[in-house]
């Protein structure tokens, strides 16, 4: 017989209020890891950005790694969401690679807001680093078939697909040596420019 106990789960208001007080951890954090390096920043630099203590942030995260892991795992799952977006919006190879480039460096720029943790991957535990690693290797894959398709097709030039993804995946998370926010190039520009110049330079020439 039920004891007309009512279940111990959050309200929707409870889960939305530890929504957005995680998103402000993580913010607080890529800025802290932008500007100090994620080895150089502690508990406390990300606690004091929040006007917290130290202790406050165990409720969300039990460490700095997890914080780490967390950052990792929001912009590989807008990785997996602007791949599905680019087989529905865009129909020929170069526009397929053109849309991922502008949302990778969205990504990158605005998501992870400049912070370089493409870099600060082997920090993980040996778990959640080959977790991040798959991923990253399947987004890999995706771009040279992307690149593949483009030579079968007569859009590309002949080139190595690997040593083409090698360069844009280069290029892309170099923004984070030395993009910032607060700075004069806006996230939208950058993505194109950088879509026109990779892309571009992998497009046949016709002959004069």
């Amino acid at each position: 017989m039920a004891d007309g106990r009512v279940p111990n789960t959050p309200s929707p208001h409870i889960r939305e209020k530890r929504r957005r007080r995680r998103a402000e951890i993580l913010h607080a954090a890529l800025q802290a890891f932008r500007e100090n390096g994620y080895h150089t920043t502690t508990l406390d630099d990300i606690a004091e950005r929040l006007g917290v203590r130290k202790t406050a942030l165990y409720h969300y995260f039990p460490d700095k790694e997890s914080i780490l892991y967390e950052c990792h795992r929001e912009s590989l799952g807008e990785i997996a969401r602007m791949i599905e977006e680019a087989e529905t919006c865009c129909e020929r190879p170069a526009e397929k690679l053109a849309y991922l480039i502008r949302e990778h460096v969205r990504v990158m720029t605005e998501t992870l807001e400049g912070s370089p943790l493409a870099f600060e991957v082997p920090a993980l535990s040996p778990e959640r680093r080959a977790e991040i690693i798959a991923a990253r290797d399947r987004y890999e894959r995706v771009l040279r078939d992307l690149v593949l398709e483009g030579i079968r097709g007569g859009e590309f030039q002949r080139v190595d697909p690997k040593i083409a993804v090698f360069a844009i995946l280069g290029a892309i998370n170099w923004i984070a040596r030395w993009y910032r926010p607060e700075g004069a190039i806006h996230a939208d520009e950058l993505g194109s420019e950088f879509a026109d110049y990779l892309v571009g330079g992998l497009m046949c020439r016709q002959p004069r």
